[in-house]
């Protein structure tokens, strides 16, 4: 079984969902204008999580990285999150909240590993 991406339509457009082999979601997309420019957002991730580097905000003096990346940071309650960024610095989505830097970790892993093969399927509305 694998990933896929779910496409659905909402007030702004389109936005779709990186969902795992399980059923979670593991990156939401930004809102986009047309059902074409959404897709090319998956292209995108399927382009650029592969090969995206982390770089984890939530360490002093962490070093940045080049675009394609992913980014870990740390809201004040104590939860992670990451966005990852396209190769022209632009976000291409995000992930959820977790408890644990390890999780937010495990979710970077597990796109990596579903969003090349991930089917797409468009929500019915």
């Amino acid at each position: 079984m694998t990933g896929k991406f779910v496409i659905s339509k909402i007030h702004e457009g389109f936005r779709f969902n990186l969902k795992a082999a399980n059923g979670e979601i593991i990156l939401t997309s930004q809102p986009y204008s047309a059902l074409s420019s959404c897709k090319k957002g998956i292209e995108s991730i399927r382009t650029n999580a592969p090969i995206a580097p982390v770089e984890d905000q939530t360490i002093d003096g962490y070093i940045k990285e080049n675009s394609p990346k992913f980014e870990i940071y740390q809201y004040k309650n104590g939860d992670y999150r990451f966005r990852l960024n396209a190769k022209n610095g632009e976000l291409i989505g995000t992930g959820q909240r977790y408890t644990s830097k390890a999780a937010c970790q495990n979710g970077i892993d597990s796109i990596k590993k579903n969003s090349v093969e991930a089917i797409i399927v468009e929500e019915e509305n």
